[in-house]
């Protein structure tokens, strides 16, 4: 979810074995993998019609059929489906639009007219989702402390990357002209990455508010707050099954001392270094918690299959010793039967199957002719 678009230069890196000092650097994700993958920096100007073409599936793409590219330039991700399965909201960052930090945008997902923002252009946004109805979606917000985007420190070439976890993020609910019509979080600390129940009665989302980055379940309206992790390492990007009665999310485990000191150290700067991240699941109050993969580096942004038995993924596990290639991934929930499902040479992330299950949106560098950009595309499921 949201910071996964903030991540790191040093992917691949051995664990760090004595104290050093780090420069910290903070860039968009996918425009971060473009910086160092692709050659040529020409930016298009954004075009507005949703197309399709077979050119968008690479070989061994076998899962996906008519995929359609909806956005056409800047650094678009995070695209979740409404509850009919008619729009997406997602976040953006594009200068042709005046936007220079992720601000939250929806659209209809047959395309041909340009996304209508419904964040306020104040602050930096994350993590957007619908609640049931399609009338009112939920967002992680920092205007409420800054007007401007939050600053970021200068990035150094070859320096190693650690994700921002802004305190000054709290979740708020809106509707879909923009108008705020409630804040579900109010506190200085980090409140965000709120994904809502198929079953729309409960909202999952990660705060630092125990004092570790852990997830949290409460009723749409913030009420009935309960923790449900509470392991050392930071918990995010957590989804509900189609049931309901599940959750799936990614996290870090820091194992020695050193490396939970490490971590502690940077969370108390409001920083993370996810260079290893895993999928875990357990119940929707925190029983049974599992972990699925076992495959090493960064393991993220998981989904459940329609099915309720497997899980998509990104991950660069594959990618060599640098790390720079991201592609989705499928799993069973018992750790077996791995499968590539994409192939981008770059980048490919954020998996969302549609409310019935025949439709998939993520965000992939493909078809960017050499550019920076991330784009949102949906295509047809086929299992």
């Amino acid at each position: 979810m949201g910071i996964e678009r903030l991540f790191l230069a040093c992917l691949a890196l051995p664990t760090m074995k004595k104290p050093l000092v780090v420069l910290i650097i903070f860039l968009p994700l996918p425009l971060f993998f473009s910086l160092i993958l692709n050659s040529s920096s020409n930016h298009k100007n954004p075009l507005l019609n949703a197309h399709t073409q077979d050119s968008l599936i690479y070989p061994g793409e076998r899962h996906f059929r008519n995929l359609r590219q909806l956005t056409f330039g800047g650094d678009n991700a995070e695209a979740y489906w409404s509850f009919s399965g008619k729009k997406l909201v997602f976040q953006a960052t594009n200068p042709d639009w005046g936007i220079l930090c992720d601000q939250i945008f929806i659209m209809d997902v047959e395309g041909g007219q340009k996304p209508i923002r419904i964040s306020g252009g104040r602050g930096r946004t994350t993590c957007a989702y619908f609640l049931p109805g399609d009338s009112l979606v939920l967002f992680a917000s920092t205007h409420g402390y800054h007007e401007q985007c939050p600053p970021v420190p200068e990035r150094k070439p070859g320096a190693p990357y650690l994700w921002p976890v802004y305190p000054e993020y709290d979740i708020y609910v809106a509707d879909l002209k923009g108008r705020i019509r409630y804040q579900l979080t109010n506190r200085y600390g980090y409140d965000a990455e709120a994904t809502v129940s198929p079953r729309g009665d409960r909202i999952v989302f990660t705060s630092d508010r125990s004092g570790d980055l852990e997830l949290w379940t409460c009723r749409l309206d913030g009420s009935d707050l309960k923790q449900i992790t509470h392991e050392l390492g930071y918990d995010g990007g957590a989804f509900f099954s189609p049931d309901g009665q599940y959750i799936v999310f990614r996290a870090s485990r820091p194992q020695t001392e050193e490396e939970k000191t490490q971590y502690l150290q940077y969370l108390k700067q409001g920083l993370v270094a996810p260079t290893q991240m895993e999928i875990f699941v357990c119940r929707a109050d925190g029983s049974e918690m599992r972990q699925v993969t076992r495959l090493g580096k960064a393991n993220w942004a998981p989904f459940f299959h329609p099915d309720g038995r497997r899980i998509i993924f990104s991950s660069n596990h594959h990618a060599g010793q640098r790390g720079f290639k991201f592609n989705l991934f499928m799993i069973n929930i018992d750790g077996t039967g791995l499968e590539q499902i994409s192939f981008d040479p770059v980048f490919d992330s954020f998996p969302m199957f549609s409310p019935d299950g025949k439709h998939i949106s993520f965000s992939s560098n493909r078809n960017n002719k050499g550019t920076h950009e991330t784009n949102i595309f949906v295509g047809e499921w086929v299992d």
